[in-house]
Protein backbone atom coordinates (compact mmCIF):
# COMPACT_ATOMS: atom_id res chain seq x y z
CA UNK A 1 0.00 0.00 0.00
CA UNK A 2 1.28 3.45 -0.87
CA UNK A 3 0.48 6.84 0.60
CA UNK A 4 1.19 10.20 -0.96
CA UNK A 5 2.15 12.99 1.42
CA UNK A 6 1.44 16.50 0.09
CA UNK A 7 4.97 17.68 0.77
CA UNK A 8 8.12 17.42 -1.29
CA UNK A 9 11.05 15.48 0.13
CA UNK A 10 13.17 18.57 -0.60
CA UNK A 11 12.71 22.03 -2.11
CA UNK A 12 12.12 22.24 -5.87
CA UNK A 13 11.77 25.93 -6.66
CA UNK A 14 13.93 27.82 -9.19
CA UNK A 15 14.82 31.48 -8.85
CA UNK A 16 13.57 32.26 -12.36
CA UNK A 17 11.91 30.52 -15.33
CA UNK A 18 14.14 28.78 -17.84
CA UNK A 19 12.37 26.75 -20.52
CA UNK A 20 15.64 25.65 -22.14
CA UNK A 21 17.02 24.26 -18.90
CA UNK A 22 13.70 22.51 -18.25
CA UNK A 23 14.39 20.50 -21.41
CA UNK A 24 17.83 19.52 -20.11
CA UNK A 25 16.43 18.49 -16.74
CA UNK A 26 14.13 16.00 -18.46
CA UNK A 27 17.16 13.69 -18.84
CA UNK A 28 17.40 12.88 -15.13
CA UNK A 29 13.64 12.46 -14.97
CA UNK A 30 12.77 10.33 -18.01
CA UNK A 31 16.12 9.23 -19.42
CA UNK A 32 17.60 5.75 -19.18
CA UNK A 33 19.30 6.51 -15.87
CA UNK A 34 16.65 8.93 -14.64
CA UNK A 35 14.50 8.81 -11.54
CA UNK A 36 11.58 7.03 -13.23
CA UNK A 37 13.91 4.21 -14.21
CA UNK A 38 15.47 3.68 -10.79
CA UNK A 39 12.15 4.03 -8.97
CA UNK A 40 10.48 1.29 -11.00
CA UNK A 41 13.61 -0.84 -11.23
CA UNK A 42 13.92 -1.04 -7.44
CA UNK A 43 10.18 -1.60 -7.06
CA UNK A 44 10.06 -4.52 -9.50
CA UNK A 45 13.20 -6.04 -7.99
CA UNK A 46 11.57 -5.84 -4.57
CA UNK A 47 8.11 -7.02 -5.60
CA UNK A 48 9.57 -10.09 -7.30
CA UNK A 49 12.22 -11.01 -4.73
CA UNK A 50 11.92 -14.38 -2.97
CA UNK A 51 14.49 -14.20 -0.22
CA UNK A 52 15.72 -12.48 2.91
CA UNK A 53 13.33 -9.74 4.01
CA UNK A 54 15.99 -7.09 4.63
CA UNK A 55 16.85 -6.98 0.92
CA UNK A 56 13.21 -6.61 -0.09
CA UNK A 57 12.81 -3.81 2.43
CA UNK A 58 15.95 -2.10 1.10
CA UNK A 59 14.64 -2.21 -2.46
CA UNK A 60 11.12 -1.00 -1.72
CA UNK A 61 12.26 1.74 0.66
CA UNK A 62 14.69 3.10 -1.92
CA UNK A 63 12.21 2.75 -4.77
CA UNK A 64 9.67 4.75 -2.76
CA UNK A 65 12.23 7.49 -2.16
CA UNK A 66 13.00 7.61 -5.88
CA UNK A 67 9.30 8.26 -6.55
CA UNK A 68 9.70 11.31 -4.32
CA UNK A 69 12.58 12.41 -6.56
CA UNK A 70 10.33 12.00 -9.61
CA UNK A 71 7.86 14.38 -7.97
CA UNK A 72 10.61 16.87 -7.12
CA UNK A 73 11.92 16.94 -10.69
CA UNK A 74 8.44 17.15 -12.21
CA UNK A 75 7.69 20.09 -9.93
CA UNK A 76 10.97 21.82 -10.76
CA UNK A 77 10.43 21.39 -14.51
CA UNK A 78 6.89 22.79 -14.26
CA UNK A 79 8.15 25.80 -12.32
CA UNK A 80 10.98 26.39 -14.79
CA UNK A 81 8.32 26.51 -17.51
CA UNK A 82 5.98 28.76 -15.51
CA UNK A 83 5.96 32.27 -17.03
CA UNK A 84 8.75 31.29 -19.42
CA UNK A 85 8.78 33.60 -22.51
CA UNK A 86 7.44 30.95 -24.88
CA UNK A 87 5.80 33.35 -27.33
CA UNK A 88 8.63 35.89 -27.27
CA UNK A 89 11.15 33.16 -27.89
CA UNK A 90 9.20 31.90 -30.91
CA UNK A 91 8.99 35.43 -32.29
CA UNK A 92 12.70 35.98 -31.79
CA UNK A 93 13.42 32.72 -33.58
CA UNK A 94 12.23 34.32 -36.83
CA UNK A 95 15.63 35.97 -36.87
CA UNK A 96 18.00 33.04 -37.47
CA UNK A 97 20.82 34.58 -35.42
CA UNK A 98 18.67 35.36 -32.40
CA UNK A 99 16.88 32.04 -32.82
CA UNK A 100 20.18 30.18 -32.66
CA UNK A 101 20.97 31.92 -29.38
CA UNK A 102 17.56 31.64 -27.72
CA UNK A 103 16.39 28.38 -29.28
CA UNK A 104 16.42 25.07 -27.45
CA UNK A 105 13.11 24.83 -25.63
CA UNK A 106 11.24 21.57 -26.05
CA UNK A 107 8.13 22.65 -27.99
CA UNK A 108 6.18 19.73 -26.52
CA UNK A 109 6.40 21.40 -23.12
CA UNK A 110 4.12 24.08 -24.57
CA UNK A 111 2.11 22.01 -27.07
CA UNK A 112 1.64 18.61 -25.43
CA UNK A 113 2.12 18.85 -21.67
CA UNK A 114 0.82 22.38 -21.05
CA UNK A 115 4.03 23.60 -19.40
CA UNK A 116 4.51 20.44 -17.39
CA UNK A 117 7.11 17.70 -17.11
CA UNK A 118 6.82 14.61 -19.30
CA UNK A 119 8.05 10.99 -19.05
CA UNK A 120 10.68 11.61 -21.74
CA UNK A 121 14.41 12.30 -21.89
CA UNK A 122 16.07 15.58 -22.86
CA UNK A 123 15.59 15.02 -26.59
CA UNK A 124 12.00 13.80 -26.34
CA UNK A 125 12.48 10.03 -26.43
CA UNK A 126 9.65 8.46 -24.40
CA UNK A 127 10.60 6.62 -21.24
CA UNK A 128 10.46 2.86 -21.80
CA UNK A 129 10.16 -0.12 -19.49
CA UNK A 130 13.11 -1.60 -21.40
CA UNK A 131 15.28 0.48 -19.04
CA UNK A 132 14.22 -1.70 -16.08
CA UNK A 133 16.41 -4.60 -14.94
CA UNK A 134 14.94 -7.08 -12.48
CA UNK A 135 16.44 -10.56 -12.85
CA UNK A 136 15.68 -12.17 -9.51
CA UNK A 137 19.42 -12.50 -8.81
CA UNK A 138 20.25 -9.84 -6.24
CA UNK A 139 23.98 -9.70 -6.91
CA UNK A 140 23.38 -9.08 -10.61
CA UNK A 141 20.61 -6.59 -9.85
CA UNK A 142 22.51 -4.68 -7.16
CA UNK A 143 25.45 -4.26 -9.53
CA UNK A 144 23.07 -2.83 -12.11
CA UNK A 145 21.61 -0.54 -9.43
CA UNK A 146 25.10 0.72 -8.60
CA UNK A 147 25.66 1.44 -12.30
CA UNK A 148 22.37 3.34 -12.57
CA UNK A 149 23.13 5.43 -9.50
CA UNK A 150 26.64 6.13 -10.82
CA UNK A 151 25.32 7.27 -14.20
CA UNK A 152 22.49 9.23 -12.59
CA UNK A 153 24.84 11.07 -10.25
CA UNK A 154 27.20 11.82 -13.15
CA UNK A 155 24.35 13.37 -15.13
CA UNK A 156 23.08 15.35 -12.13
CA UNK A 157 26.58 16.74 -11.55
CA UNK A 158 26.84 17.77 -15.20
CA UNK A 159 23.45 19.47 -14.98
CA UNK A 160 24.59 21.24 -11.82
CA UNK A 161 27.45 22.75 -13.84
CA UNK A 162 25.04 23.91 -16.58
CA UNK A 163 23.00 26.32 -14.47
CA UNK A 164 23.55 29.39 -12.32
CA UNK A 165 20.07 29.25 -10.79
CA UNK A 166 20.54 28.92 -7.00
CA UNK A 167 17.22 27.13 -6.53
CA UNK A 168 18.02 24.52 -9.16
CA UNK A 169 21.53 24.05 -7.77
CA UNK A 170 20.12 23.59 -4.28
CA UNK A 171 17.75 20.81 -5.39
CA UNK A 172 20.43 19.11 -7.49
CA UNK A 173 22.83 19.27 -4.56
CA UNK A 174 20.31 17.30 -2.51
CA UNK A 175 19.78 14.71 -5.27
CA UNK A 176 23.53 14.36 -5.78
CA UNK A 177 23.96 13.68 -2.06
CA UNK A 178 21.22 11.05 -2.09
CA UNK A 179 22.94 9.40 -5.07
CA UNK A 180 26.08 9.29 -2.94
CA UNK A 181 24.16 7.38 -0.27
CA UNK A 182 22.55 5.05 -2.79
CA UNK A 183 25.86 4.19 -4.41
CA UNK A 184 27.23 3.41 -0.96
CA UNK A 185 24.25 1.27 0.05
CA UNK A 186 24.24 -0.80 -3.15
CA UNK A 187 27.98 -1.33 -2.86
CA UNK A 188 27.57 -2.39 0.78
CA UNK A 189 24.88 -4.88 -0.25
CA UNK A 190 27.08 -6.15 -3.10
CA UNK A 191 30.00 -6.72 -0.73
CA UNK A 192 27.72 -8.54 1.70
CA UNK A 193 26.45 -10.87 -1.02
CA UNK A 194 29.93 -11.41 -2.44
CA UNK A 195 31.11 -12.59 0.98
CA UNK A 196 28.36 -15.21 0.87
CA UNK A 197 28.47 -16.18 -2.81
CA UNK A 198 31.84 -15.00 -4.21
CA UNK A 199 31.82 -12.58 -7.17
CA UNK A 200 30.72 -14.58 -10.23
CA UNK A 201 27.00 -14.55 -11.03
CA UNK A 202 25.24 -16.90 -10.70
CA UNK A 203 27.06 -18.70 -7.92
CA UNK A 204 24.69 -21.67 -8.10
CA UNK A 205 25.82 -23.05 -11.49
CA UNK A 206 28.08 -26.13 -11.03
CA UNK A 207 31.64 -25.20 -11.94
CA UNK A 208 32.20 -28.72 -13.29
CA UNK A 209 29.79 -27.90 -16.10
CA UNK A 210 31.76 -24.90 -17.37
CA UNK A 211 34.92 -25.28 -19.43
CA UNK A 212 37.23 -24.26 -16.62
CA UNK A 213 40.41 -24.45 -18.70
CA UNK A 214 39.41 -21.19 -20.41
CA UNK A 215 37.65 -19.57 -17.44
CA UNK A 216 40.58 -17.28 -16.57
CA UNK A 217 42.23 -16.69 -19.95
CA UNK A 218 42.55 -13.09 -21.16
CA UNK A 219 42.46 -12.88 -24.96
CA UNK A 220 44.15 -9.79 -26.37
CA UNK A 221 42.31 -9.28 -29.67
CA UNK A 222 43.10 -5.58 -30.14
CA UNK A 223 46.37 -6.04 -32.01
CA UNK A 224 48.39 -4.34 -29.29
CA UNK A 225 49.81 -5.55 -26.00
CA UNK A 226 49.11 -2.62 -23.64
CA UNK A 227 46.40 -4.53 -21.77
CA UNK A 228 49.01 -7.11 -20.71
CA UNK A 229 49.96 -4.75 -17.88
CA UNK A 230 46.46 -4.90 -16.37
CA UNK A 231 45.48 -6.72 -13.20
CA UNK A 232 43.20 -8.91 -15.31
CA UNK A 233 46.07 -10.40 -17.35
CA UNK A 234 48.15 -12.14 -14.68
CA UNK A 235 48.06 -13.24 -11.07
CA UNK A 236 45.27 -14.78 -9.00
CA UNK A 237 41.76 -14.35 -10.38
CA UNK A 238 39.46 -12.01 -8.49
CA UNK A 239 37.28 -14.87 -7.27
CA UNK A 240 40.35 -16.63 -5.86
CA UNK A 241 39.59 -19.81 -7.77
CA UNK A 242 42.01 -19.55 -10.68
CA UNK A 243 45.03 -17.84 -12.24
CA UNK A 244 44.80 -15.20 -14.98
CA UNK A 245 46.68 -16.06 -18.20
CA UNK A 246 47.46 -13.65 -21.01
CA UNK A 247 47.23 -14.67 -24.68
CA UNK A 248 48.27 -12.36 -27.50
CA UNK A 249 46.52 -13.14 -30.80
CA UNK A 250 44.93 -16.32 -29.42
CA UNK A 251 44.34 -19.21 -31.78
CA UNK A 252 40.74 -20.13 -32.62
CA UNK A 253 39.33 -23.35 -31.22
CA UNK A 254 36.82 -23.94 -34.01
CA UNK A 255 37.07 -24.47 -37.76
CA UNK A 256 35.67 -22.32 -40.56
CA UNK A 257 31.89 -22.80 -40.46
CA UNK A 258 30.25 -24.26 -43.55
CA UNK A 259 26.49 -24.12 -43.83
CA UNK A 260 24.44 -26.36 -46.07
CA UNK A 261 22.70 -24.73 -49.06
CA UNK A 262 19.26 -23.37 -48.28
CA UNK A 263 16.27 -25.29 -49.64
CA UNK A 264 14.78 -23.95 -52.91
CA UNK A 265 11.60 -22.60 -51.27
CA UNK A 266 13.63 -20.04 -49.29
CA UNK A 267 14.91 -18.48 -52.57
CA UNK A 268 18.35 -17.58 -51.22
CA UNK A 269 21.16 -16.64 -53.59
CA UNK A 270 22.48 -19.88 -55.08
CA UNK A 271 26.00 -20.98 -55.88
CA UNK A 272 26.93 -22.72 -59.15
CA UNK A 273 27.79 -25.82 -57.13
CA UNK A 274 24.24 -26.04 -55.81
CA UNK A 275 22.29 -28.93 -57.44
CA UNK A 276 19.28 -26.64 -57.86
CA UNK A 277 21.24 -23.94 -59.64
CA UNK A 278 19.36 -23.09 -62.90
CA UNK A 279 21.15 -23.71 -66.23
CA UNK A 280 22.71 -20.79 -68.04
CA UNK A 281 20.25 -18.95 -70.28
CA UNK A 282 21.95 -17.23 -73.18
Amino acid sequence: MFYHVDQLQYNAKPARPDAVYAKKLQEVLGGQFGEISVALQYMFQGWSFRGEEKYRDLLLATGTEEMAHVEMLATMIARLLDNAPVGDQEAAAKDPVIGAVLGGMNPQHAIVSGLGAMPVDSVGNPWTAAYINASGNLLADFRMNLTYESQGRLQAVRLYEMTTDPGVKDMLSFLIARDTMHQNQWYAAICELEEKENIVVPSTFPRALEKQEVAYDYYDLSGGTASKAGRWASGPSMDGLGEFKYYHNPKPFGKIPKLRPAPPYVHNTMLPSDPHFPPHMG
